[in-house]
């Protein structure tokens, strides 16, 4: 069973298969749990070993570098081989530097980009064709407000590379349209998460620039990434979905 251009039906993700990266991070655990809770088979990965699944119905957790094309390779042929179908891939991973432009390095900038878009580009490049093969399958990355805004509590790397992020995934909505494939991403604003909080520095601050009067929970994120991977988004491919309070309004 994969997505595909028949009319718009419940956000329900029964006898699907889910590959989620970046799954042990506060968005990812609650995008995981989600589908997982709307029938989906998922596969959660990320780069080290976490218990935060132990005991979830319907959730498999695999150790993957999202940079390394060799693991992809081999976790996608072994997914392949298991299940038989990739029919809804959630691009996850990711990291912040919140250092000015003046101030970034060859180093800082290669690591940014290295897992914000390399580590959405490889499993991509691996994926999406299998999937035009089969028949469909929706691909949903998280961008980010800051690349729309230049910046919240970010730097100018950070920014680059979700802005990139945003700029693939229309030309996979146009590529992959023919194919059933669908491809949105999107755009969260501000989410208390550990890694926020970390660059906030532990305590955010009040979210007076935020029209709806707080921050985003990594629920909030976890049902528009369920919304974009189910039969409920079926006329929707090429979009960013913001999800950010009213933040950024467009």
């Amino acid at each position: 069973m994969t997505a595909d251009n028949s009319d718009s039906g419940p956000a329900r993700m029964d006898g699907r298969v889910a590959l989620v990266t970046g799954a042990a991070g506060g968005i990812g655990q609650a995008a995981v749990r989600t589908l997982a809770e709307a029938g989906a088979k998922v596969i959660a990965t990320d780069l080290a070993p976490t218990g935060a699944f132990a005991g979830q119905a319907n959730v498999l957790y695999e150790t993957y570098d999202v940079t390394s094309d060799s693991q992809t390779q081999a976790l996608v042929s072994r997914l392949i081989r298991d299940h038989g179908r990739i029919d809804a891939l959630v691009l996850g991973a990711g990291v912040i530097a919140n250092t000015t432009l003046a101030d970034s390095t060859d180093e800082e900038w290669e690591r940014v980009l290295d897992v914000n878009l390399m580590g959405v580009v490889t499993p991509s490049r691996r994926i999406f064709p299998r999937m035009c093969e089969q028949g469909g399958g929706k691909i949903v990355a998280l961008g980010s407000v800051a690349a729309q805004i230049g910046g919240v509590a970010s730097g100018p790397a950070y920014v680059a590379s979700k802005a990139a992020v945003h700029g693939l995934f229309r030309w996979m909505a146009r590529a992959g349209a023919p194919h059933g494939v669908y491809a949105n991403v999107i755009s969260p604003g501000p989410v208390e998460t550990p890694m926020w909080k970390r660059v906030t520095g532990g305590e955010p601050p009040k979210p007076t620039n935020v029209p709806l009067g707080r921050f985003g929970q990594p629920g909030d994120i976890a049902q528009a990434v369920l919304f974009l991977c189910s039969p409920a988004s079926n006329w929707i491919t090429g979009t960013t979905l913001d999800v950010n309070g009213g933040l950024y309004l467009n």
